[in-house]
């Protein structure tokens, strides 16, 4: 999730949309779906494209962008949360996990830098499993109950 939060900074920070020519061409190339009822014997798309491509470029711009911001804002808070409720475990729980999750230690690594055996990273690790559902079930239920009032 950090990984996609980083690549979406970086794609907001960069953006910059699909430029004139490329709509021109998409608008220029494109097909009218739907029945086609010829009223004249002159093709007006040229006109109709020099006159609507600025705002279809704009719009579409815009959406993007508006898109890669709330996917960034989404995966931000997601991502705040699971870090807040690791650091909310019991115990030494929330030094063992954050070094098996977000420092990707194995699990030998762990069993020798707390001192206890595989065994003990695994019970570790099922306690920290079953606190984590605790805590999302309750932010899953906080964030239904917002929503729905």
């Amino acid at each position: 999730m950090k990984t996609e939060v980083k690549c979406l900074e970086n794609q907001i920070r960069d953006f910059r949309g699909i430029s004139e020519t490329e709509m021109i061409e998409s608008m220029l190339y494109s097909h009218p779906e739907g029945e086609r009822v010829q009223t004249s014997g002159v093709s007006d798309k040229t006109a109709r494209i020099a006159i609507s491509y600025r705002e279809k470029m704009e719009r579409i711009n815009k959406e993007w962008y508006d898109y890669l911001e709330q996917k960034y804002l989404l995966l931000s808070e997601e991502l705040r949360f699971f870090e807040s409720a690791l650091g909310s475990l019991s115990g030494n729980l929330p030094a063992i996990m954050s070094d098996m999750v977000i420092a990707r230690l194995t699990w030998d690594e762990i069993s020798e830098k707390y001192f206890v055996s595989r065994t003990m990273v695994a019970k570790y690790r099922k306690k920290a499993i079953s606190e984590l559902d605790v805590l999302f079930t309750a932010h899953d239920a906080d964030v239904a109950a917002y929503i729905l009032d």
